[in-house]
């Protein structure tokens, strides 16, 4: 398996949370609390929207920063 091979994989993986975690996202501010009820793992609705909203900056940051790798033929073939 090669690094671009490595990185498509990366990048696949970090498509589908960008996409996942922008359908968790709630446009009235309810977030994972509108799931299913208050999520346990988080001590307010608050905090969890914070930690949604990094989590799924970090993940753009990384399929945007792979979208350009993998698009300009910087890796060796």
């Amino acid at each position: 398996m090669t690094i671009g091979q490595v990185l498509q994989i990366i990048w696949g993986i970090s498509a589908l949370g960008v996409v996942i975690l922008v359908m968790l996202h709630s446009p009235k501010g309810d977030g994972i609390g509108g799931i299913g009820g208050q999520a346990q793992l988080f001590t307010s609705t608050k905090s969890a929207e914070t930690a949604l909203n990094r989590v799924t900056w970090a993940f753009s940051v990384i399929f945007i920063g792979l979208t350009v790798v993998l698009s300009a033929g910087w890796l060796p073939k």
